[in-house]
């Protein structure tokens, strides 16, 4: 039985529990391992996990290049490495603090360093929120300013509530996506939503699975089919006010599709 939820819905989680893909993910997530290029001061998948988080986003950087800029020194143009480095000293912090909202406004700041004025980072947006296309056009237009800190409050209720829960590993996966997406579609941040979402996704996992769910490059399969990414989003709705979750099965298995479909090719 689920804890009482004010705003995170629960509506998909028959039809996902059903989903063919959540019947091995027990098996594939335990099978997860570290990289042998990991180390006490450098970590492959938080790496991993900065680098295609911030190409979601736009970011013009590659995985070798940053490894090597990380673990063994080369030096690049600050340009090119000082965001994904603010998200990875985000996700090292993460580690290391439990998932609440303080700790994710302190992760945003991090984060944001690069991406942010300082008074911003970590703070709610004041302001009015739209998700443009490349072309200039309204994509999303995410929840009012007047109506964004009661949003926040019962999503912060809601997470504090998840994260005390007894929860299976499958319903840890479907939270897991779920607060990816309604924080994404809340937009809370002036900057640096995408990123925050996508590091507290893989917190949560950490929160209840232990320290392998740092090992799931989530990220990358995100990036790899982001077009895929981007309209399971998208399909939810053009506005917050009229979000239809019942169509957000498709986004939420995503997740379990990046560790059934896991390749291990990647590491270093």
């Amino acid at each position: 039985m689920f804890p009482q939820l004010q705003i995170i819905p629960t509506t998909c989680w028959t039809a996902y529990y059903s989903s063919p893909i959540c019947a091995t993910l027990g098996e594939h997530f335990e099978a997860l391992h570290d990289a042998p290029s990991s180390n006490n001061e450098f970590s492959f998948y938080v790496s991993v996990a900065s680098v295609y988080s911030s190409k979601i986003e736009g970011e013009n950087i590659d995985l070798d290049s940053y490894i090597k800029h990380k673990r063994m020194g080369v030096a690049f143009l600050p340009d090119y490495t000082k965001k994904i480095d603010d998200l990875y000293n985000a996700y090292i912090f993460a580690q290391q603090h439990p998932l609440n909202a303080e700790n994710l406004a302190l992760a945003h700041r991090l984060l944001s360093k690069h991406l942010l004025a300082k008074h911003q980072r970590g703070k709610m947006r004041q302001q009015n929120m739209y998700v443009l296309t490349p072309k200039g056009n309204i994509e999303y237009v995410a929840i009012s300013p007047f109506s964004l800190p009661a949003a926040m409050e019962a999503f912060y209720s809601d997470l504090r509530c998840l994260c005390e829960a007894s929860l299976s590993l499958v319903e840890v996966f479907y939270f897991a996506a779920m607060l990816h997406v309604v924080f994404v579609k809340i937009h809370p941040w002036n900057d640096g939503n995408g990123r925050c979402a996508r590091l507290l996704e893989k917190w949560f996992l950490a929160q209840h699975l232990g320290e392998k769910a740092w090992l799931l490059p989530s990220e990358r399969y995100y990036y790899q089919h982001h077009a895929n990414y981007y309209h399971h989003i998208r399909q939810l709705g053009v506005e917050y006010e009229g979000l239809d979750y019942e169509k957000v099965l498709p986004f939420l298995l995503l997740l379990p599709q990046a560790v059934v479909k896991n390749d291990d090719n990647l590491s270093l």
